[in-house]
């Protein structure tokens, strides 16, 4: 009997050693400046960080081993994306310029066009279309395999924060800080709809009786100055007041191109018909503005991340909450879902580290 009970617990032990070997790393470390952005490979086995460090670092995922560096960029990186195949990697960031490389980690193309920030990039399901949005409120087409510009396909009315194409390919997303998500009907390369995020409310603050006393007496002391003053604004014309909207920072669609999801400084995860362009779900408020957004593997959860730490995911079929946690004195920037979707894998200023987050957790 204490044999068997010795085997049993070397057997046990053996299982234990197995798995912490297999298990991937808590967190990624090496970046000399912040993570905003986090990408896997098509084959999941490597993950992509791209830092404002000027480069973007390749992993071993299942091993947390440093298996490349891509240098070449001036300025911090904002993005990085595979091509759906594998067989390319693009980048970009502040200093207005895309890469794209190999997956060796030689560069191809460097794409020139943009006169801002480029902030969100995405290929196109074939493989062959890089679609760019940029903080000169550009959104671009590229074509990816010769590295010549496209067309630009239009602009927002500030700086675009997001691009996604639908997995079916008809259609490119474009958002940014106006609050407005345009599609674009990338064969015809041109603008069909676009959706509208709520009007802020204007903020009305009530005056005591006492301040009001005291603005009479200045207007009366001033009543002449201001006749002169109401003259010249009559004869100017007067303007509507402006529309603020939330800006958007993350797009992206769903696995049957049939809706569409937005996050950003309003707090709400919101979900969009594509084909009518309303909404037809919001989730939250969370704690705070969400800066990431990421899609499981399947197509059945969608994951937000918050810039002070807040992490949910939700099934895309209900809405339901299925898992929350917060990532303490973390300031968060992106998200994306491990390959076998249990877990997280989040970018951050603390020890410029992107960490892996197990949706077990608490």
């Amino acid at each position: 009997m204490q044999k068997a009970a010795f085997g049993v617990a070397i057997l046990l032990v053996s299982y234990v050693a197995v798995a912490m070997a297999q298990a991937p790393p808590a967190e990624f470390k090496g970046h000399q400046g912040l993570i905003f952005s986090v990408a896997f490979s098509p084959d999941g086995k490597t993950l992509a960080t791209a830092s404002f460090d000027h480069t973007v670092k390749l992993w071993d995922f299942k091993s947390g081993k440093e298996t490349g560096v891509l240098k070449g960029h001036t300025q911090p990186v904002y993005a990085v994306v595979f091509a759906p195949d594998g067989n390319s990697i693009a980048t970009a960031g502040q200093d207005n310029l895309i890469r794209i490389w190999d997956k060796s980690g030689k560069q191809k193309h460097e794409l020139k066009g943009h006169t801002g920030i480029v902030d969100s990039l995405a290929f196109s399901p074939d493989n062959k279309t890089l679609a760019s949005g940029s903080a000169d409120k550009d959104v671009r087409l590229w074509d990816a395999v010769g590295g010549k510009e496209l067309k630009k396909l239009g602009s927002h009315k500030e700086s675009v924060y997001s691009v996604a194409f639908s997995p079916d390919g008809k259609f490119l997303a474009s958002a940014g800080n106006d609050g407005f998500i345009k599609i674009w009907d990338v064969k015809a390369q041109k603008e069909i709809k676009q959706l509208e995020t709520p009007l802020q409310k204007p903020m009305i603050v009530e005056t005591k009786k006492e301040e009001k006393k005291e603005e009479k007496k200045k207007e009366e002391k001033k009543a002449e100055k201001k006749k002169e003053e109401k003259k010249k604004k009559e004869e100017k014309k007067k303007e509507a007041p402006k529309e603020i909207r939330d800006g958007i920072l993350a797009v992206l669609f769903s696995a049957d191109s049939k809706q569409l999801f937005s996050v950003g400084f309003d707090k709400h995860l919101r979900v969009w018909n594509v084909a009518d362009g309303k909404e037809v779900r919001k989730l939250g408020p969370t704690p705070d503005d969400l800066y990431g957004l990421a899609l499981s593997r399947d197509g059945k959860m969608v994951a937000t991340s918050g810039y002070g730490g807040s992490l949910r995911v939700y099934e895309v079929g209900s809405g339901k909450e299925v898992f929350k946690t917060h990532l303490k004195k973390m300031v968060t920037y992106c998200v994306t879902f491990t390959p076998d979707g249990k877990a997280l894998v989040t970018g951050h200023e603390k020890d410029n580290a992107a960490r892996v987050t197990p949706l077990t957790a608490k």
